[in-house]
């Protein structure tokens, strides 16, 4: 069988290769401590799944508009436009089988042969794969490690070619958990503006912020938008309303590009499921009862952020690592076990399962070979036995 160029570079998703590992290691009686996945550990509120319910029980199964259901696109627009500048406008909203998918969209629609898109670096082990698939050049960026990876005007300045058509980046960031402020934000779309590139901003962690100001960590849609040029911003109920399973996310862009967006999914996906819409409208719309889940969660992931840096800084001093300001996850270096065996994160990775049965997701997924990242969205006591077992084979 011969397969299409389309897919000719594509790599299946790293992180989810951990994952599925870890379970079949697991079922087959292995005693695996699994700290590579991305998803929240805590059960969709009960009260999310019963609007769901009983959206099936009353014949809410049928297709919804390509671009999802309009009370939910506003409900949407308004979640994410809440205290910014921007208009609460459903027009501007495509509800998508999650971020991921409105991720995609954004890419293939804005994106194609010839182009060059900027990825900053470490990243999402997807960026790279989705801009690939558009036929498009991804464009790894690295900002200082001093800075926690943040990118600069300058880091930019130093890989833009007339080429550079797109910028992606996360913040609060997949894997590192460092998030941009409102000014470093500014900067970053103030020289895509300048530059004519759109900004495709994944802000799917916005709201697991452990900033003292509280509230959810700033976003492009928090800037002047007199400032900001072509913008895409994507976010979702995954992961603050631990609703992963769900696959309920949305874009945030001008009604054009939406419309363009809608059209595209209505081709490949049609709508995501229409029971899902019914439990992320009401989840968006009972807004009171959210913010109590989302606070309890919040309050569990910033206490284990803080258990696991005190471990690290115990247990593991030979492996630095990046404080998240949110997210789920601990970003460390492991080059400091390399040797002529073990050579890359890969190798590291590998032996830490083997020989401890913790599953890891080596920094060959997020462009960077030295580094690996744990998952934090485990019970406090998998995340310590986690970290000793670690610190076990690493000695230290």
């Amino acid at each position: 069988m011969t397969f299409s160029e389309n897919i000719a570079r594509l790599r299946p998703s790293a992180t989810v290769a951990v994952s599925t590992l870890a379970r079949k290691l697991a079922a087959e009686g292995r005693d695996i401590i699994n700290l590579g996945a991305g998803e929240p550990d805590f059960d969709t509120p009960e009260w999310v799944s019963a609007a769901a319910i009983d959206g099936i029980r009353a014949g809410r199964t049928r297709y919804t508009p390509s671009a999802g259901l309009p009370e939910l696109r506003t409900a949407a627009a308004r979640y994410m436009t809440a205290g910014t500048a921007y208009p609460a406008d459903g027009a501007r909203v495509v509800v998508s089988a999650g971020a991921k998918q409105s991720l995609f969209n954004a890419c293939f629609c804005l994106f194609g042969p010839g182009d060059e898109v900027l990825i900053g670096s470490p990243y999402w082990t997807s960026y790279p794969e989705m801009v690939t698939l558009a036929r498009a050049e991804p464009v790894p960026v690295a900002g200082s490690e001093n800075l926690d990876f943040l990118l600069t005007p300058e880091d930019l300045d130093g890989v833009a070619t007339p080429r550079t058509r797109g910028l992606i980046l996360s913040t609060p960031s997949n894997p590192t958990g460092a998030v941009y402020s409102k000014d470093q934000l500014g900067a970053i779309a103030g020289w895509a503006r300048e530059h004519g590139v759109t900004l495709i901003s994944d802000e799917i962690y916005q709201e697991i912020h452990f900033g003292d100001e509280g509230g959810k960590a700033p976003g492009a849609l928090d800037l002047d938008p007199e400032t900001v040029g072509d913008l895409v911003v994507t976010n979702g109920m995954s992961k603050a309303y631990a609703m992963t399973g769900w696959r309920v996310g949305f874009s945030y862009t001008t009604p054009e590009l939406a419309s363009k967006m809608s059209a595209f999914q209505s081709h490949v996906s049609l709508n995501a499921a229409t029971p899902s819409q019914v439990a992320a409208l009401e989840a968006l719309t009972r807004s009171d009862d959210a913010a109590r889940d989302k606070a309890r969660m919040l309050a569990a992931f910033r206490r284990r952020r803080d258990l696991v840096a005190r471990l690290f800084d115990e247990l593991l001093p030979g492996c630095p690592y990046i404080l998240p300001g949110g997210a789920f996850y601990l970003y460390f270096r492991v080059d400091g076990a390399f040797n002529d065996k073990l050579t890359c994160a890969n190798d590291v990775c590998a032996r830490i399962l083997e020989e401890s049965g913790v599953a890891i997701v080596p920094g060959e997924a997020f462009g960077d070979t030295r580094f690996a990242r744990m998952s934090t969205a485990s019970s406090d006591e998998e995340i310590e036995a986690g970290v000793r077992r670690m610190a076990a084979v690493l000695g230290g």
